[in-house]
């Protein structure tokens, strides 16, 4: 089979490699397309120098593909079956994957399966949202608006919020953010977001910040934007090892920090299995985030493009050879 092979930071090729075996437990998945995010340009990019090359199949994990083969006839799957497939050792950029069938979510069929492929994330997202406090009447800053702060948004408001307030460098995505449910929006850089959102609360700061970039800077800018006794939750991905963190502040104002990922150890995938009932039954609409589409053959320039965030790039697809 065909799959990505990245050899360097930044580098990435397709090569030949062996399909996987069928193993028991699992389903072999002939993938149909797969959606970039930011932790697949964290293996691309940001691991450190020892970790490279990463075996092939690196890096993809938002993926929909076909059940080709199961290892149980009695499996809860079938041959044939459309699903959403998790894939959390991110090694699904490839046209088969090996997943176990909890991991494998057979999809409605009133949808499209792009449209479906962002239940990963949603799901990722709505599973984040249950480590929040509650939100009711609370004013809450999302600082990124790529699709998982636009979900952010969505889900921060449907859980009571008073104010969303969407922080993003890119005009086009603050655009977006008030389709996903973003009251107010601020472009940055500003240098007194503080007093923005001020004015725009008659004079409090955020309750809840969600760091949904990953930068050092905006980590920081987090702190900053949160009231004393405020709830930080980290998801951005980390574009570095480390963070230069103002830890003075933070400690001066008691804040409580969460950072919480892995959605795909949730027992029965309920977070993932929400999101798909969303798209499903049209409480969300997914296809204003799907900006850009690419044939896997070029999928080293949908990598550079989720990278740059050029063209008004948000959510990027990755169509498998049929």
């Amino acid at each position: 089979m065909k799959a990505v092979h990245i050899t360097a930071p930044g580098v990435s090729t397709i090569i030949e490699t062996p399909i996987p075996d069928l193993k028991p437990g699992k389903a072999l998945i002939r993938t149909r397309m797969l959606s970039l995010c930011g932790s697949d340009l964290r293996h691309l990019h940001n691991l450190p120098a020892e970790k490279y090359p990463i075996a092939p199949g690196a890096t993809g994990h938002e993926m929909i593909g076909i059940v080709e083969a199961v290892a149980n006839p009695n499996a809860p799957i079938k041959v044939g079956d459309v699903a959403l497939t998790l894939a959390p050792d991110h090694y699904a950029m490839a046209e088969y994957y090996s997943a176990p069938y909890e991991h494998v979510l057979v999809l409605p069929k009133n949808r499209t399966p792009e449209e479906f492929l962002q239940a990963q994330q949603l799901g990722t997202v709505i599973y984040a949202c249950r480590a929040l406090p509650n939100l009711l009447g609370k004013n809450v800053v999302v600082i990124g608006q790529g699709s998982a702060g636009l979900w952010f948004n969505f889900m921060t408001r449907r859980l009571g919020a008073n104010r969303v307030i969407a922080i993003d460098l890119e005009p086009n995505r603050l655009e977006l953010s008030r389709q996903y449910g973003a009251t107010h929006t601020i472009l940055g850089p500003t240098t007194e977001p503080a007093e923005i959102i001020r004015e725009i609360t008659g004079g409090s700061i955020a309750d809840v910040v969600i760091e949904a970039a990953g930068e050092d800077e905006t980590v920081n800018l987090g702190i900053d934007l949160l009231r004393d006794y405020g709830f930080l939750l980290f998801f951005g991905v980390p574009r570095s090892e480390t963070l230069s963190f103002r830890y003075s502040n933070f400690f001066m104002k008691c804040l409580t920090a969460k950072a919480i990922v892995h959605a795909s150890r949730e027992q029965d995938q309920r977070s993932t299995k929400i999101a798909l009932s969303y798209i499903e039954n049209g409480i969300v609409d997914v296809k204003p985030i799907l900006t850009h589409r690419f044939p896997f053959n070029r999928v080293s320039e949908a990598y550079n493009l989720a990278h740059t965030r050029e063209d008004g790039a948000v959510k990027i697809i990755v169509d498998m050879p049929a």
